[in-house]
């Protein structure tokens, strides 16, 4: 069996871009860790000044919405809670 060369193709993918976009892959998931770790210590730090981490989240997912987005959830979490007053 012959060894596979650096240029080699590889079930029709050239094996330096296969092993490039492998590369990229695994520096991008060791960024994402890191972010992740980031997260974890901004929430610690969120909580020891004493804010609430559950209402911090929400603000963070709420800003990500548009108005009209916003203003649609609003309106539909009040009618299924109007079930229960």
């Amino acid at each position: 069996m012959s060894d596979i060369g650096h240029n080699s193709k590889v079930g029709g993918i050239a094996a330096d871009k296969l092993a490039s976009l492998v590369d990229r892959r695994e520096r991008l998931e060791e960024e994402k860790a890191n972010l992740q770790e980031d997260i974890k210590h901004l929430n610690a730090e969120v909580k020891a000044l004493g804010y609430d981490l559950k209402i911090f989240n929400e603000v963070i997912k709420r800003r990500k919405m548009t108005r009209e987005a916003r203003d649609e959830h609003d309106t539909l979490l009040h009618t299924y809670e109007s079930i229960f007053d």
